[in-house]
């Protein structure tokens, strides 16, 4: 029997082309505002692609979730960054965005996989209402991901704009909205996972406890 190649597996070629376009819009913001932005929401349109190409081919793996996720973060990261430069008033809030995304998603991600989960959206069902409602509702996920991003794209063209529309205000507004819904359940995550690795702390002590009694 032929040995499976994981990191040619579709899902994970996607999260290749994701980070390829990711850097082109990285190299291309200081100077071409408009194909970078194209190119970054193009990387994370393609997230929602590759969880589709994981359940149809059965082709999810640990792999595959760790590079998603570290995907995400990384880009947004750069993002963030990005912005700190051209609104230097607002770097703590941006520097807070960032830490408070990839501490939350990593600590998740780790209490998550400790737990035996395949990867950071298959959570306990029976565990908060808000996470459950976020990762197992496709349309919300995509929605709140989507909207965060654009959020943070639309705040960097608007840099570029003299005198913007009432339009691209409002539509400014609405994301920013869905910004801070997002940024309150990163903050969940953050919570609910120190939770969860407390508990399994508590677990193995007790597991030890036993072991010298």
């Amino acid at each position: 029997m032929t040995e499976e190649n994981i990191f040619l597996f579709v899902p994970n070629l996607i999260g290749y082309a994701r980070i390829a376009l990711a850097l082109l819009a990285f190299y291309l913001m200081p100077s071409y505002p408009v194909p970078a932005m194209f190119f970054y929401l193009l990387s994370a349109l393609l997230d929602a692609f590759d969880g589709h190409a994981a359940r149809a081919l059965n082709q999810g793996t640990k792999f595959g979730a760790m590079l998603d996720m570290l995907t995400d973060r990384c880009a947004t990261m750069c993002l963030l960054v990005n912005l700190a430069l051209l609104y230097p008033s607002f770097t703590f809030l941006f520097q807070l965005s960032m830490s408070l995304d990839v501490a939350s998603h990593w600590l998740h991600l780790h209490s998550s996989i400790m737990k035996g989960a395949s990867s950071h959206k298959a959570i306990d069902l029976s565990g908060n209402p808000v996470l459950r409602l976020y990762y197992t509702s496709r349309p919300v996920l995509f929605f709140m991901c989507m909207g965060n991003e654009l959020f943070y794209c639309l705040l960097y063209i608007l840099h570029l704009l003299e005198e913007p529309q009432a339009w691209f205000l409002w539509l400014l507004g609405v994301c920013g909205v869905v910004s801070l819904m997002k940024s309150g359940i990163s903050l969940l995550h953050l919570i609910t996972a120190s939770r969860n690795m407390a508990a399994i702390d508590l677990a193995e002590r007790e597991v030890e406890r036993r072991k010298d009694n």
